[in-house]
């Protein structure tokens, strides 16, 4: 029922933010071939690993390798630490260009709002993430959890994955800045 829950939240943010863009016709295209565009690809690449160790965590704990299956379980909430960094640092070079959830010097204000509110919330939802798979990696790796526990959390984890291909598609590509 969560990621159902989730999955309606994210899809109103996305279809909400797809009406503004559209309908606005002073929205901005901030997002240059180097170093935004290059930049919000790793990102995807380090989710799209991400998955796949997740993938290799749930096989493990599903062979009752329960070391193996905590290990790979840390390879993803390394990835997953090293996708909110870069973001972060992404979102620095936003604040000193201007851009807040509330002004934006390149045109529609609610560039801002509707930028920062849909990847913070994707930021939110990985950084929790996060934490969550340490919880299981943890008490899974101590015999505390079943292979079910893990494979809940891959359901997750494969979840935030999938609204980054929507994300990133919507809020980059279609952003960018045409001629620079």
């Amino acid at each position: 029922m969560f990621i159902v829950s989730d999955s309606l939240t994210f899809g109103a943010l996305l279809l909400a933010y797809s009406y503004e863009r559209l309908s606005n016709p002073d929205w901005p295209r901030p997002f240059e071939m180097y170093p935004g565009i290059a930049k919000s690809t790793g990102m995807t690449v380090i989710l799209l690993l991400s998955s796949l160790t997740m993938v290799f965590g749930v096989a493990a704990a599903n062979q009752n390798k329960r070391k193996a299956a905590a290990k790979w379980l840390l390879a993803t909430m390394v990835l997953g630490a090293t996708f909110v960094a870069i973001h972060m640092t992404e979102w620095v070079t936003l604040f000193r260009e201007g851009v807040t959830p509330w002004s934006n010097p390149w045109g529609a204000p609610l560039f801002g709002a509707t930028f920062f509110g849909i990847t913070g919330l994707h930021m939110l939802h990985v950084s929790i993430g996060v934490i969550y798979l340490g919880v299981i990696a943890g008490a899974f790796g101590r015999g505390k959890l079943s292979s079910e526990d893990v494979e809940v959390s891959g359901l997750y984890w494969h979840f935030v994955d999938l609204v980054w291909m929507f994300v990133f598609p919507m809020l980059y590509l279609m952003s960018v800045a045409v001629g620079k």
